[in-house]
């Protein structure tokens, strides 16, 4: 072997023996950040042991009087959320609506939950991002196992237009008895026809020029629980009308041993010469809903709805109906409905974990 030959021998041994100290030392600093990652909970088994899953569906089956029978999986749900301390969480929910969704399909694809939640002093949380609207009886809790019928009431479809999400701030707290929320957040746009379900946006690229702000006040006792709520927002029409609306309700849920007893209120006043014009000024609605256990797994109910909608024509809604649960978070559903002559007979079947 020539000296050239052994230097060069050499140099190579020294610079491979280099790159793995350099590989050692960054696998070292790898593996250092691993076991961080680990102890704060981002990653690996306590990253698991701190986030959670769950959803709901439903699947309905529409046999119609006056039109065509359907029958439709409505809504496939999926919550996942993950708690980065013992007071910061997220929360979000991911849906997809009628089975399919996609250019000319019936369905769609929707982020209906996403925000952080920050524990406070006193039993007081803040929010921020996107989150469903303190209003209503079902805006908020809307699982199929949760309520009687199979499809939502028509108020909370028409006047309240549950499932109603915005995006923005919210604060919440609460005593033994009495718990408040307000928020201010994105706003409807209403079309000329002053629909409200169709001034939905769903924060997605929507109009930001003029937002909302929903309030509400809950007390509790004694197996019942009443809520009044209200929203304002300065035009409803994002600029184009300047029509201020109001929302105001209220609603009941009563629990006397295997009778309940359930109601909503609602109503909406929309300023403006055009929402006048519309006849779409004054948009309101009410039911209300008795039900009865005749045991642990089988319920009957029955519902009278009023509303009148954007159109100014006032329609009533009779429901009767039976939910069986073969366990707590399974449920069949049949019902009957009558909405202003139109009849129709309703089976379905849902779940949640």
């Amino acid at each position: 072997m020539t000296a050239t030959t052994i230097r060069r021998t050499s140099g190579s041994l020294i610079l491979g023996l280099g790159i793995l100290a350099s590989a050692a030392q960054v696998a070292a600093k790898d593996h250092e950040d691993l076991d961080a990652a680990y102890n704060n909970g981002s990653v690996g088994s306590d990253w698991f042991q701190n986030t959670s899953i769950g959803g709901y569906g439903e699947l309905h089956l529409n046999l119609n009087q006056d039109g065509d029978n359907e029958i439709d999986f409505h809504r496939w749900v999926l919550f996942v959320n993950h708690r980065f301390s013992d007071k910061v969480a997220l929360y979000s929910e991911f849906e997809l609506e009628h089975s399919l969704a996609g250019d000319g399909k019936p369905g769609e694809v929707e982020l209906e939950q996403a925000y952080v939640d920050i524990a406070m002093d006193g039993g007081t949380s803040f929010k921020a991002g996107l989150f469903l609207l303190p209003v209503g009886t079902l805006n908020e809790t809307h699982e199929p196992d949760t309520f009687y019928g199979v499809e939502r009431n028509p108020v909370e479809k028409n006047i309240i237009p549950t499932t109603w999400w915005e995006a923005g701030l919210g604060l919440s707290g609460s005593t033994e008895a009495l718990k408040w929320d307000v928020a201010v957040h994105s706003g409807l746009s209403v079309p000329d026809s002053y629909k409200i379900r169709s001034g939905r946006k769903k924060v997605a690229e929507a109009p930001a020029e003029d937002a909302a702000v929903t309030g509400r006040v809950t007390y509790s006792g004694n197996g019942f629980q009443v809520a009044g709520f209200a929203q304002y927002q300065s035009d409803i029409t994002q600029g184009r009308d300047g029509a201020d609306a109001t929302l105001i309700g209220a609603t009941l849920d009563a629990n006397m041993g295997a009778f309940r007893l359930r109601g909503l209120v609602s109503s909406w006043d929309i300023g403006g010469a055009a929402a006048a014009a519309a006849g779409a000024d004054e948009q309101w609605g009410y039911f209300i809903e008795p039900s009865y256990k005749l045991s642990d797994n089988l319920g009957v109910f029955a519902r009278y709805a009023e509303y009148q909608d954007y159109t100014g024509d006032t329609t009533d809604v009779v429901t009767v109906g039976v939910n069986y649960w073969p366990i707590d978070n399974v449920v069949f559903k049949a019902d009957y409905n009558d909405a202003g002559g139109s009849e129709s007979i309703n089976l379905g079947v849902g779940y949640s974990f």
